[in-house]
């Protein structure tokens, strides 16, 4: 007995030895990772690469940042530009630009930062192998048009034709294969089940498109004018002219220097003066220190990904996170209940989807300003659908110019696979207690009587999103018909149709948020996020193998997984639950 007691306690020993050197481990490889203030010399020269994709809030657990490696998010980038715009050491920036995965409201955000930066004198350099390969490359140009200079490699294009929308129908195969979708939406512009039930777009979807078309492309224009010292009708006239090789593109002084990589860089530390140490963005924001740590507590919550009921996750195979009510509900009710917090800055990147679940934080958002919280909304790329019915009770909603929000509707139905199982010959057999137990049935179609509950449940839904954005917004039933109907929007025309009060990104709103607060605008605040970030030791192994003194910043997933990622998310838009309030994926190029 006693020999087994002490190999009892011998086992547990050697267990808690390697639990504690695990421990030890991570704080090692913490220290490692997280450079003190004197690594930074008295010149430095930031690099980033904005050709990978930067997340929305705060990264994932430790397990998913070790597989996959950590991600830049926007925020990272948006702060490190501008701490750095304010310190003395940092000369100037370089960025890798071209072929990405930003979305247009996130390169809003990064030029708005860029453009605070330079204003401060310093410079900044874009450097790309190519905007398009034989392809479009606009919207990548438009970012690089942010920068004092752009070098293109010989061997480049500047792929300037214009924007497009490919959207993709799936009736031809669906019938195919003997599979009948049943879906209905309200009201016209409510287009999410079309891929499904349609082989084109219908007059309503063409009329919603080519208005989002026409405002970001004008935007686009703009901020490529205005960063080129062109005309926009030059610049109009330039897209017809498109694509351009890269001597033609630096004969339209659409490019300043024909250069490679290393030609950019050695420029730009010739630029930075003598000695100038190169360091990536991340690494410069450890050492220097973020901005927003001290001062009154303001909190900051994401709602990221597909609205769900349940815990919010992450799906590193689309790319996409799952925004769980259940876990936006206790971040609104810890916030609501801190008596530190004196606002709550709510960014949302959201396509929409359950209406149970959107309802759930809807109401969450509504307790925390009733209880004296002033919320404030900063949308992403996507505040679509539910991810508007959640910025709906917001005392301010601020969006970038491009950001795609309301789609103020509601779709549901099911997809019948009876064809399909006959020319698989499988044969469906049921028994059925309840006249309507059958309602949600794969196999059998909707009988009258179930088809009329379910047109009262779209028309219930629907009255309900009305209600919670006349409630919200102060507009009358009349004025939220005008812009519903499951109609999308940009933001620069959803600003002009009451939808959000102001145009701008996340600094924008916690400006707002400062100013509801009762906070000085010079004022600095703690933001605090709700809940707190994973800090796990997988999740400092994984800082440490994403962050590399002067290397361009790691990648969050290998490239063949990042192409896939628009086509899996459109699945998981397909998959929504009967009554999603989800919003068309509009992947713009």
């Amino acid at each position: 007995m006693r020999a087994l007691r002490r190999l009892i306690v011998g086992f547990l020993a050697v267990i808690g030895f390697f639990v504690v050197a695990f421990f030890a481990l991570g704080i090692g490889f913490w220290i490692v990772a997280t450079p003190g203030e004197e690594r930074l010399g008295e010149a430095n020269l930031l690099s980033l690469d904005l050709t990978k994709p930067l997340a929305e809030g705060p990264p994932g657990d430790g397990v998913e940042r070790l597989v996959i490696g950590e991600q830049m998010t926007l925020r990272d980038a948006v702060e490190g530009l501008l701490r750095a715009a304010d310190d003395a050491r940092v000369k100037g920036v370089i960025a890798r630009v071209g072929d990405g995965t930003l979305g247009t409201a996130q390169m809003q955000e990064l030029r708005d930062a860029l453009v605070r930066f330079r204003a401060t004198g310093k410079f900044a350099f874009a450097y790309a192998d190519s905007f398009g390969e034989a392809g479009s490359g606009m919207r990548s140009y438009y970012l690089a048009t942010a920068f004092d200079e752009i070098w293109l490699q010989p061997v480049g294009e500047v792929g300037l034709v214009g924007i497009r929308v490919d959207m993709p129908f799936f009736r031809g195969t669906l019938d195919k294969l003997g599979v009948t979708p049943r879906f209905d939406h309200r009201s016209e512009y409510k287009t999410a089940m079309n891929t499904l039930t349609e082989t084109a777009m219908t007059p309503a979807h063409r009329e919603e498109t080519e208005a989002l078309l026409h405002s970001v492309f004008e935007q686009l224009v703009h901020g490529i004018a205005q960063g080129r010292k062109l005309e926009p009708q030059a610049v109009k006239a330039l897209v017809d002219q498109g694509p351009f090789s890269a001597e033609q593109a630096h004969d339209a002084r659409l490019i300043d220097h024909l250069g490679y990589r290393d030609d950019a860089m050695e420029a730009a530390r010739s630029r930075a003066g003598q000695g100038a140490k190169l360091v990536s963005l991340l690494r410069y924001l450890d050492a220097a220190g973020r901005p927003h740590q001290s001062g009154p507590t303001i909190a900051v919550i994401y709602g990221k990904g597909l609205i769900t009921r349940g815990d919010s996750s992450d799906n590193p195979l689309s790319g996409s996170g799952i925004l769980g009510a259940d876990t936006l509900a206790r971040a609104f009710r810890a916030a609501a209940d801190d008596k530190n917090v004196r606002a709550i800055l709510f960014r949302i990147d959201s396509p929409g989807g359950s209406a149970s679940a959107s309802e759930t934080i809807w109401r969450e958002v509504l307790r925390a300003k009733n209880a004296g919280k002033p919320v404030i909304v900063s949308m992403g790329d996507v505040a679509g659908s539910g991810g508007y019915y959640i910025a709906a009770p917001a005392d301010k909603i601020v969006a970038d110019p491009a950001t795609l929000t309301g789609s103020i509707g509601v779709v549901a139905g099911k997809v019948l696979l009876g064809g399909l199982s006959e020319k698989l010959g499988i044969t469906w057999d049921a028994v059925q207690l309840g006249k309507n137990a059958g309602i949600d049935s794969v196999v059998a179609d909707y009988s009258p009587t179930e088809y009329a509950h379910f047109e009262q449940m779209l028309d219930h839904v629907y009255a309900s999103f009305k209600s919670r954005v006349a409630e919200g917004r102060k507009l009358s039933a009349e004025a939220v018909e005008q812009v519903a109907r499951g109609r999308v929007w940009t933001g620069e025309d959803a600003s002009t149709r009451g939808l959000i009060d102001a145009l701008g990104g996340f600094e924008t709103a916690l400006a707002i948020a400062k100013e509801k607060a009762g906070i000085g605008a010079a004022s600095d605040v703690t933001l605090q996020t709700f809940p707190p970030v994973s800090n796990t030791p997988g999740a400092l192994l994984a800082r440490l193998m994403g962050r590399e003194s002067g290397n361009d910043d790691a990648a969050s997933a290998p490239g063949a997984l990042t192409a896939l990622r628009p086509l899996l998310r459109r699945f998981e838009l397909a998959a929504q639950p009967p009554g999603a309030l989800t919003m068309p994926p509009i992947e713009l190029r």
